[in-house]
């Protein structure tokens, strides 16, 4: 028996908004700071999608891990100022929030990217009024795959898990959404493949944001 979906939550970094120039940005600067090797933008897909701290281990160089608090402190200072630099849209991602808006849809963003800089974001980028809930990683609430704050967002959207669309471009989304008994849908726009979100038990997967509103129509 189908279920009709009454909700939609997304990931945020690869999902609404090519971020991708932005993150690698601010790592590369802050590790230009500390005299240590950059890295190319591709190499910014699979470091990327589990939070500020862990993007900091990950583009540390071998040998370099004690000094993690030193990088992240400076990625911190420079995301502050330039949580936007180079960062857009994806073609269609508009359109498929209004098409979401006039069926009276509430939508949420859960991102692992810090709260404050989720909220800048998400206002930067002009789609606050879109969202009736916004969360990042905040101190206390363990960060995505668990489940935590995806069903609180579920709560406040007045949904059941069952009910709510979930909608991301990486493993880490798609391990949210069954843990916490979403709907995964997995994006082949955003910054990581096909493979690895079927891996990581997406059951469906959309090619372009119009997809999205077509399985929200057709229900789960």
């Amino acid at each position: 028996m189908s279920v009709r979906f009454r909700a939609v939550l997304f990931d945020l970094d690869g999902t609404l908004a090519d971020t991708l120039p932005t993150i690698a940005g601010v790592a590369n600067f802050a590790l230009r700071q500390l005299g240590l090797p950059e890295h190319p933008l591709a190499a910014f897909n699979h470091f990327v999608g589990d939070g500020l701290a862990k993007l900091a281990e990950r583009v540390l160089p071998a040998g370099e891990a004690a000094r993690h608090p030193e990088l992240l402190a400076a990625m911190r200072a420079r995301y502050a100022d330039h949580f936007l630099d180079d960062a857009r849209l994806y073609d269609g991602i508009e359109e498929l929030l209004a098409a979401l808006a006039q069926r009276g849809v509430p939508l949420g963003v859960l991102s692992n990217k810090p709260d404050a800089l989720t909220q800048q974001t998400v206002a930067g980028l002009g789609l606050a009024p879109r969202f009736r809930s916004i969360r990042g990683q905040r101190e206390g609430v363990p960060h995505k795959p668990d489940p935590t704050a995806a069903l609180e967002i579920a709560r406040e959207l007045s949904v059941a898990p069952a009910e709510l669309l979930y909608v991301g471009d990486t493993a880490t989304d798609m391990e949210t959404a069954r843990r916490a008994g979403f709907a995964p849908l997995g994006v082949l726009w955003g910054f990581r493949d096909r493979a690895e979100l079927l891996g990581a038990g997406a059951r469906w997967l959309a090619a372009h944001p119009r997809d999205v509103l077509a399985r929200f129509d057709a229900g789960g």
